[in-house]
């Protein structure tokens, strides 16, 4: 077993140093990368819920169904939110889940409500992301940022998880995750978040530690939710497209939570969390 976990756990690691590069090289040199590579990562992940959440026996795409118009709606709101308002792109989000849900329900293939529901969780992490990245200033910082201190969550609960074991976080959503695992993704989401104030020279650099261990446990409740959508549906993983990780959605499941939590905040403070004193 033990050996089956490291195995498991190199893969892993494997996989996400393949797939880094896209997204640091896209938050780097910005615009039309970023928007390029938020609008596919978009796509798949919103094929990935729409075939979840149909039955086993139709989990191909084909126009018409509810996966191809969840699909449309998060290119189409994406590229809004690249070339426009960021209140126009969310507006179409809205207005799109309402499509996919008379359609979803019309077919009778699958759960009209958690379908439509995940063109917002889809959809709208992508528009705030481009939202956080305009601003000028502190944009490509911030979105870097976010990467460590979601990464760092990741990696963090899986090892200590895996190595120390313990009560179950939520055994009922999710049977595999631990509250030790949940408390070293915190610790590592907080030293991620030191080494950023390091590094952007941010003083007093408590603020952003604290902040940084608090989005590891969003982070962790985004994982959490979609293992539930999971269990609900009867699906081990919402595809196989990445080895060790399953499909992008089980990669980016954290970080669709973490992105409009500091959306909000960033609302609220009226400037970058990364500039907070």
């Amino acid at each position: 077993m033990a050996r089956a976990e490291a195995g498991a756990l190199r893969l892993r690691v494997a996989s996400a140093l393949a797939l880094a590069p896209l997204p640091l090289a896209a938050i780097w040199f910005g615009e039309p990368w970023l928007a390029l590579l938020t609008g596919i990562a978009g796509a798949v992940m919103a094929w990935e819920w729409g075939r979840l959440c149909r039955r086993p026996s139709a989990r191909r795409f084909a126009p018409g169904r509810p996966e191809a118009e969840l699909v449309g709606v998060v290119v189409l709101t994406v590229a809004m939110a690249a070339i426009g308002p960021v209140w126009a792109a969310a507006a179409a989000a809205v207005l799109g889940a309402g499509l996919v849900f008379r359609t979803a329900r019309r077919g009778a293939e699958g759960e009209a409500l958690w379908t439509a529901a995940g063109t917002l969780w889809v959809a709208l992490p992508c528009i705030c992301l481009l939202w956080l990245a305009r601003d000028a200033n502190a944009g490509r910082a911030t979105l870097l940022w976010l990467l460590a201190v979601v990464w760092a969550t990741d990696i963090g609960a899986y090892a200590v998880g895996r190595g120390v074991g313990g009560p179950r976080l939520a055994p009922r959503w999710s049977p595999r995750k631990t509250w030790s695992g949940l408390a070293g993704g915190t610790v590592c989401a907080a030293l991620a978040g030191g080494l950023t104030a390091l590094a952007l020279g941010v003083s007093p650099a408590l603020p952003l530690v604290l902040t940084s261990a608090g989005l590891a446990i969003v982070a962790q409740f985004g994982d959490l939710a979609e293992s539930l959508a999971k269990r609900r549906f009867g699906v081990k993983d919402s595809s196989g497209l990445i080895p060790g990780h399953g499909g992008l959605l089980d990669r980016l499941d954290g970080l669709l939570a973490v992105i409009p939590a500091v959306t909000l905040m960033t609302l609220i403070g009226g400037r970058s969390v990364l500039t907070w004193q």
